[in-house]
């Protein structure tokens, strides 16, 4: 099979792995939009942390003419996406599997696995525990005689990037052990780099969270927390100095890559 046949087939797949991707989206989306509980049913939870921190008789507003039935879409939307994202995980997963040899199919897998659920791990830890302790204290703060409410449109907005910041933040023993592991940098490097991570975790803080101590603290003490998480795991996954992580495939891997292409070959004619 020339280059052209087999750069044209992995085309092939990959568009039909993306389309199977965006229809599992588009189905959890309509799902989660039109079915039940709905979408306005759905905002409302979704809103719960914020709903339960207004004073009594507060109550969220919409600045938009077209805001009571965008944001709700758009909250469905985020839903959808993340219902669907196993299944678009899996597509990556079964794409790039058969060019990699079973020493690092054992790697990635479980990588692939870890790095969704930690995610998931990160966005209930803000839904749960930061939201709350946030929104108790923003309306605490609020001068008496000051009607405390805010736009749908900005509290999604806040919401979904809360969402990625600590998401991301549960993926720090992810990388750690990605780095380790690689080569890129040793266990002792990254021991040593641990009074410079802690400050950055609190800068990083500073940035992404509202300008309160508690809420700067429940994201950067997680931070250095799961900064040190992947450094006493990747222990028992680093390789010993001077191994190259590159294995010579064996027999078996050898013959299913060769009845892998023949069948490439033969699809095509």
């Amino acid at each position: 099979m020339s280059h052209e046949e087999s750069f044209l087939s992995h085309l092939i797949e990959l568009r039909s792995r993306v389309v199977k991707s965006l229809l599992a989206v588009l189905v959890m989306f309509l799902a989660a939009a039109f079915g039940w509980p709905g979408s306005q049913k759905l905002y409302t939870l979704f809103a719960e942390p914020l709903l339960a921190a207004l004073p009594q008789g507060g109550q969220m507003i919409a600045t938009d003419v077209v805001g009571v039935f965008l944001v709700p879409l758009k909250v469905s939307a985020l839903v959808g996406f993340v219902l669907a994202l196993p299944y678009v995980l899996y597509q990556v997963w079964a794409f790039v599997a058969p060019g990699l040899y079973a020493h690092e199919k054992r790697l990635v897998l479980p990588l692939v696995v870890t790095s969704f659920v930690l995610f998931l791990i990160g966005m209930a830890f803000a839904y749960f525990l930061v939201f709350p302790v946030v929104f108790a204290f923003m309306s605490a703060m609020a001068p008496e005689g000051v009607a405390w409410m805010t736009d749908i449109d900005k509290y999604f907005s806040f919401a979904l990037t809360s969402f990625l910041v600590f998401g991301l933040t549960f993926e720090v023993p992810v990388v750690v052990i990605v780095l380790i592991r690689m080569g890129v940098v040793s266990i002792e490097k990254m021991v040593a780099a641990r009074p410079y991570v802690i400050v950055g975790a609190f800068v990083i803080a500073a940035i992404f969270t509202p300008p309160d101590v508690i809420s700067q603290f429940m994201l950067a003490v997680p931070l250095w927390l799961l900064y040190e998480l992947g450094i006493v795991l990747s222990r028992f996954v680093s390789r010993p100095v001077g191994e190259s992580d590159w294995k010579a495939p064996t027999d078996e891997e050898m013959e299913r890559e060769l009845d892998r292409s023949e069948r490439e070959s033969t699809g095509l004619k």
